[in-house]
């Protein structure tokens, strides 16, 4: 495989990681807010919660794309390929998340929660300041994880026209008849890219750990 056949599978991975880190901090904005209407206590925003988490992890990501895709243009709002694969990742890894931080926040200790009371913290104080840095730490790891998991399903993107590693590998290999090295070469690209976040996640969580030592 030459030099430039490489290339252009670098360019399509900075494709990759771009619409998969931007997917996964709007769908970590979002997450948070799904925790918080799901510890209001207040069934108006519970119910809307568990069904949002519900409909986007039970159903294929494949479809969610599908569906976002044809369905914004119907109710008149057109939006470029790229935008509709982010919005479908970020709404997926959020109810993954938002469920990933359920287990964490039931974790914290519910002496720091009545001491808040107690100090005069309202709600969404002791949501920001005790609750979320508790479970965010508690849960770090199996974030990483659905951060790598998102990565790998941003494959998927390419059926709204976004063109990324695996796109680009079968574009390339169909064309040039070297399925091998063009499939190993995108292969190692997922493989690096994985293993920094893996990496970088593991010194993150180290350093949380140290912070509230």
């Amino acid at each position: 495989m030459t030099l430039k056949l490489f290339t252009l599978l670098l360019e399509a991975a900075l494709s990759t990681l771009g619409i998969s880190l931007v997917s996964i901090a709007i769908g970590f904005v979002i997450a948070m807010l799904l925790s918080a209407a799901l510890l209001s206590g207040k069934s108006v925003y519970i119910l809307p919660a568990r069904l949002f988490i519900s409909f986007f992890r039970g159903v294929p990501l494949l479809v969610q794309l599908l569906l976002i895709y044809t369905l914004l243009p119907v109710i008149g709002i057109n939006v470029p390929g790229i935008v509709a694969a982010i919005i479908g990742l970020s709404l997926c890894t959020a109810a993954y998340q938002a469920e990933n931080l359920r287990g964490g926040f039931a974790s914290v200790p519910r002496g720091l929660i009545e001491a808040a009371d107690v100090a005069g913290f309202t709600g969404a104080q002791t949501f920001a300041r005790i609750r979320a840095p508790i479970a965010i730490r508690l849960t770090f790891p199996a974030l990483v994880n659905e951060a790598i998991m998102i990565l790998k399903s941003s494959s998927l993107v390419s059926v709204v026209g976004i063109i990324e590693i695996t796109k680009m590998a079968q574009d390339l290999a169909s064309s040039t008849y070297q399925p091998i090295p063009i499939f190993a070469s995108a292969a190692l690209i997922y493989f690096v890219i994985n293993s920094a976040i893996a990496l970088l996640g593991r010194y993150a969580e180290r350093s949380l750990k140290g912070a509230s030592a």
